[in-house]
């Protein structure tokens, strides 16, 4: 399925929807389990917990920019 805009994946990731993107030509994952939200940096496995996907995409960055900020720049 196509992701059109920020939006729509903001919601599907509120959903329990798992992703992979790219930025700068490196990987990220975000996925979850029944207690937290994680968007980790594949290469080094470096994760970052939240509680919420709210928490996630307010609160989780990428080179100091939120996920929304560099949305231009993903490769989803």
């Amino acid at each position: 399925m196509l992701i059109l805009d920020f939006d729509e994946f903001a919601q599907r990731v509120a959903m329990g929807e798992e992703f992979q993107f790219y930025y700068k030509n490196e990987g990220y994952w975000i996925s979850r389990n029944n207690e937290s939200f994680y968007l980790t940096r594949v290469q080094d496995s470096s994760s970052q917990t939240f509680k919420t996907s709210e928490d996630l995409f307010k609160e989780g960055r990428i080179e100091n920019k939120t996920i929304h900020e560099l949305w231009e720049e993903l490769e989803v």
